[in-house]
């Protein structure tokens, strides 16, 4: 191979590139393990993992419980190791399974429509500012300081080479909602779409009705985030957006250091052709049956370019259907239990622990670290075995000294007492 090439070493094939960020050495890894030797030496740094530690840490990952029946289901190798379902005669489970998790997002929603998921809330946010855009046939947009700091990121790396001007609405510092008066500044006939979270960042419930009649009457659309998605499972599903983009990874999805998540996109029937990804739709086959088919792929690859809406081309299919196990095992009445429990929890702690915001929340809030640093709160309560909240400062100057702290169902109330004791 190196004689086809004209070269005489392995080495010659990297002179390329620059000296110092070549190695120059072997590789300093130790000789090689017998099959049982690996095991347990995989069990022992499993065992340093903090999975016995209390968590008191959201901020868009979230812990809660796994039912069984989700892994049961997608290991299974028919969901596995299943290819895209272009040929539908040969995919019909997935495309099935598919279908069912853009019914059950439309329910959860208020939305008519809702595409086959997306690589994840941070890709979908983005993705709804320029379905916003393609539109309206406007430029620009207003996001909130309380969505996600890295939903926000991720948008204003998209704008950047898309002409699209990205503009922050503030929040109020007594409530932590958003300011309306500063999003009314901010509206103008060349803004396509206001982008609010709710429960935003700070856990704060927003006035999401409020938004929606500012944004309207400028004639922009209202683009809905949600990172907590059980959340759903108490509040009012957000009908008065025009998309809805959210984070799944509460449904079943572990929080796996960032990923793999699944992101979800919704809206309006009269703006389906406007929507990125792909739509699983239902038909009938030559003999009447019940069939499932993809009915909208709005990718180059499948039509011509100029009228593609986005170059996802693809969909989170297995983690999508964990959360599609996840709500069919929940159910209406579970999910709603499943929220009342996290909403409570969160409220026991908040009882214990004074919140910096006065506006309602559901399962996190922000709390002042009374006089000592966040990090020096945090470390206290490492060495009790407990992962306290995130720090705002990294995102939030003006709340240095300040903790977003969150309650799941998997939060028990003997750790929050000792939390509370750090206050």
């Amino acid at each position: 191979m190196l004689e086809a090439c004209g070269l005489t070493s392995a080495e010659d094939l990297f002179a390329h590139l620059p000296a110092h960020v070549r190695l120059g050495r072997g590789l300093q890894i130790g000789p090689g393990l017998s099959e049982y030797e690996i095991v347990d030496y995989f069990k022992a740094r499993a065992a340093e993992n903090a999975s016995d530690y209390a968590c008191f840490l959201g901020a868009g990952a979230y812990r809660h419980y796994r039912p069984v029946l989700v892994d049961t289901v997608v290991s299974r190798g028919e969901f596995l190791t299943a290819y895209t379902p272009y040929q539908a005669e040969i995919s019909q489970g997935t495309l099935t399974a598919i279908f069912e998790f853009q019914t059950m997002l439309c329910q959860l929603t208020g939305m008519d429509v809702a595409n086959a998921s997306m690589y994840d809330g941070s890709s979908a946010v983005p993705e709804a500012a320029q379905m916003a855009a393609r539109i309206t046939g406007r430029k620009a947009v207003v996001v909130s300081r309380t969505v996600h700091p890295e939903y926000r990121a991720v948008l204003r790396t998209y704008a950047r080479h898309q002409e699209m001007r990205v503009e922050e609405a503030g929040y109020q510092p007594e409530s932590g909602q958003i300011d309306l008066d500063d999003l009314g500044r901010k509206l103008n006939e060349e803004v396509a779409a206001v982008i609010l979270q709710s429960p935003n960042f700070f856990g704060v419930v927003e006035e999401t009705r409020a938004a929606a009649e500012l944004a309207h009457r400028h004639g922009a659309l209202l683009v809905f985030v949600f990172a907590e998605a059980v959340s759903l499972g108490i509040l009012e599903p957000p009908r008065e957006a025009d998309i809805v983009a959210g984070e799944l990874q509460s449904f079943a999805i572990s929080p796996s250091f960032g990923g793999p998540y699944a992101g979800v996109l919704a809206t309006r029937d009269k703006y389906v052709r406007q929507m990125p990804g792909r739509l699983v739709g239902q038909t009938r086959d030559s003999r009447g049956r019940r069939a499932f088919c993809l009915t909208l792929a709005t990718r180059e690859q499948h039509i011509r370019r100029e009228k593609a809406t986005s170059n996802i081309c693809t969909n989170q299919a297995l983690i999508a259907l964990m959360a599609t196990v996840f709500m069919t095992v929940y159910g209406k009445t579970g999910l709603r239990e499943l929220a009342r429990q996290n909403l409570a929890k969160a409220h026991y702690l908040a009882s214990r622990i004074q919140p910096r915001f006065s506006g309602p929340f559901f399962n996190e809030f922000v709390a002042a670290a009374s006089g000592k640093s966040a990090e020096a709160v945090n470390e206290a309560l490492l060495r009790e075995k407990i992962i306290g909240g995130l720090p705002l400062d990294r995102f939030y100057p003006e709340l240095r000294g300040h903790v977003l702290l969150c309650a799941t169902e998997m939060t028990r109330r003997e750790d929050m007492d000792r939390v509370a004791a750090q206050w």
